[in-house]
């Protein structure tokens, strides 16, 4: 269940935040441009297909930076965009264009009207899946084909600078004429150059020269024939159009960092003569069997395919944190279905155990909430340290659950779900719905529990685990909820 967050009034001196930037590979106290909002841009889906879930860490991961500045009185003023043509599949400059991709893989003539029909509906498939997510909605989303007269202009200024030349199939930037090209991760220039495949481009000067402009019989007329804007021009016009010359945090993949980003850098910087970014933040890859999941390699799992296999966003995000976003992590089924049960745990809590008790803020106990949060995003210990308050004898009930929605805040996980569509959430099944077997089953173990028969009540209750079934003791009664089957 999607829900906006709402910004905490803080009661006492939290911490400062800081993060990882980057490039300067350290750990930095976080200070913004201006104290008015933080300006933040996030690198978006190219919209020729459903995001899998491996992409979709970089959006939980971009939402969990919002919620910690939010959280902490920061206002955020945020993009996400679109890509809807011109990325390359190759993610540089060679290789066929994905929407074009896209456009043959679904049957569509090849024109710009076809291309914004695909990409409205993996556009839509996108908003989608950050609600099962629930990640908040951006300021505002940015579509690149609504920017292109931005991006024009960026190429214009770019040229009269002196940064560009000319091909026989586009326009590119010569990164020469910008020495700190590839600072972010520190790409080594000349290693590119010693083993370039002269064959690919002839005409570029060197093999790490970028396109601004590649020219196509379909596109957008220039100065430099009908065409489309590079892939890199575009988030930086779409940047510098929705947030300003200067931004706080650029967020994205790791895949991003060495050739998109170093790429608006480059553009930016030398249009401008300023920084562009002031921290540079990326989330490692979700793996499979220890591979990247990648659509061509094949073990791309989206995320309808969790939900069709009984598993809530809410389950999947909670999966995620538990890794620290710098880290890679591996997926499984086993892994989801054991961070399921723990978020159901705090989930019954919240909707069942404590669905009555009124919050009292634990302030001592939220500083070191924050504390354990600001320090570089510390999700995996966050979540710990969540279960042990969860758990705390020493806080009051209301305190507990209190600390939890505070925690909510922070994780986007579900706990300050409306109480009945918390429960509708866990999946709780009406008795009438439950197969016949399993109805019996049920009723003879609520038989033994009234007659104090605890061996028969427990013997019943792990046959329906067996069975895929999991009974919780409610104060509103027996509630069953389908789960997996649990191993004989």
């Amino acid at each position: 269940m999607f829900t906006l967050f709402k910004k905490k009034q803080k009661e006492v001196t939290f911490p400062p935040v800081t993060l990882y930037n980057t490039e300067t590979k350290e750990v930095e106290t976080f200070a913004p441009l201006s104290e008015k909002e933080v300006r933040m841009y996030t690198c978006g889906p190219t919209v020729y297909d459903y995001a899998h879930i491996g992409n979709l860490r970089a959006y939980v991961f971009a939402d969990t930076v919002k919620r910690v500045l939010l959280y902490n009185g920061y206002q955020v003023n945020h993009t996400i965009n679109f890509t809807d043509f011109g990325h390359l599949s190759s993610d540089a400059d060679s290789g066929e264009d994905k929407m074009m991709r896209g456009l043959k893989r679904e049957g569509m003539d090849i024109s710009l009207e076809s291309m914004r029909t695909l990409s409205d509906k993996y556009i839509d498939a996108f908003k989608r899946d950050i609600e099962i997510l629930n990640i908040l909605p951006p300021s505002q989303f940015a579509r690149a084909s609504e920017f292109v007269t931005e991006q024009i202009k960026l190429i214009e200024t770019l040229d009269q600078k002196g940064y560009l030349y000319e091909t026989s199939d586009g326009v590119y930037f010569d990164i020469s004429k910008f020495p700190g090209y590839g600072r972010l991760g520190n790409i080594d220039i000349h290693a590119l150059q010693e083993g370039a495949r002269v064959e690919v481009n002839s005409e570029k000067r060197h093999p790490a020269d970028f396109a601004v402009w590649k020219k196509s019989t379909l596109g957008w007329d220039s100065a430099w024939g009908t065409g489309f804007p590079g892939w890199h021009i575009e988030c930086s016009a779409m940047a510098f159009a929705t947030l300003g010359k200067q931004i706080d945090i650029h967020t994205g993949g790791v895949d991003n960092m060495a050739t998109h980003h170093n790429g608006e850098i480059a553009q930016c910087e030398s249009a401008t003569g300023k920084q562009f970014v002031r921290y540079w933040m990326h989330s490692e890859h979700v793996q499979i069997d220890n591979e990247k999941i990648a659509k061509s390699e094949g073990n791309s799992i989206i995320l309808q395919t969790l939900i069709d296999r009984g598993y809530s966003g809410d389950d999947y995000r909670y999966w995620l944190l538990q890794s620290h976003y710098r880290s890679k992590t591996n997926f499984s089924y086993e892994a989801l279905s054991a961070a399921k049960q723990a978020l159901s745990r705090l989930k019954r809590l919240m909707f069942v155990d404590w669905k009555d008790e009124r919050q009292t803020l634990n302030t001592e106990k939220q500083q070191e909430m924050v504390t354990i949060i600001n320090q570089d995003m510390d999700t995996p210990k966050l979540i710990a340290w969540m279960h042990d308050a969860s758990k705390d004898e020493t806080l009051s009930v209301g305190e507990r659950k209190a600390l939890l929605l505070e925690c909510d805040a922070l994780l986007g996980i579900g706990l300050s779900d409306d109480p009945q569509e918390g429960l509708d959430a866990l999946g709780v099944i009406a008795f009438a719905d439950l197969p016949q077997d399993i109805q019996d089953m049920v009723t003879g173990r609520e038989a033994a529990r009234v007659a104090r028969n605890w061996e028969e009540a427990d013997r019943l209750r792990d046959a329906l685990l067996l069975k895929g079934y999991e009974v919780t003791d409610a104060p509103e009664g027996t509630q069953v909820r389908k789960v997996q089957p649990a191993q004989p």
